[in-house]
């Protein structure tokens, strides 16, 4: 009975061992926040890694059914702080370029890249390119619903 209660105890200390690497390896390198909204919603912000390639920004979902990679999918209008700017972008998936963007990130966050990809895979990822909209506010309030006729500011402001 007292091997069985070591062999839980060495079960639960490899996983929390396995969650603090993952926290660990999460955070290593550029980590930039993206915001982005579902519905209405206030923006969600999500720490994430990202790459440079052909003078774009990418970032990667590595599960389709992450939160924030549903929410940019139902509204691609996103906002990025990188190295304290904040920006407005258009998110686009580009599933072709997964090779050579899993490889960019492999070589820009080396271990952490190799460690989240051994506990998760790479075979669903997707890259998503940025593409900058100037002058656009990249973290603007939801729109408020107008309670006497139910539309919302941005349907108003368009008139």
């Amino acid at each position: 009975m007292r091997w069985v209660k070591r062999l839980i105890w060495l079960i639960v200390f490899l996983f929390a061992g396995l969650m603090l690497v993952q926290m660990v390896a999460s955070e290593s390198g550029e980590v930039v926040v993206l915001a982005t909204r579902g519905g209405g919603e206030e923006a969600e912000e999500t720490r994430l890694w990202i790459v440079d390639h052909e003078g774009s920004q990418y970032l990667r979902s590595g599960q389709a059914q992450a939160g924030w990679f549903t929410r940019l999918k139902a509204n691609p209008r996103v906002g990025l702080e990188r190295s304290g700017q904040r920006n407005a972008f258009d998110a686009v998936p580009e599933p072709a370029k997964q090779a050579v963007i899993n490889d960019l990130m492999r070589a820009k966050y080396g271990w952490a890249d190799e460690f989240i990809g051994m506990m998760f895979g790479r075979d669903d990822a997707t890259p998503i390119r940025l593409d900058p909209i100037p002058e656009v506010d990249p973290y603007p309030p939801p729109p408020v619903e107008d309670a006497a006729s139910g539309v919302s500011d941005e349907v108003n402001a368009s008139e």
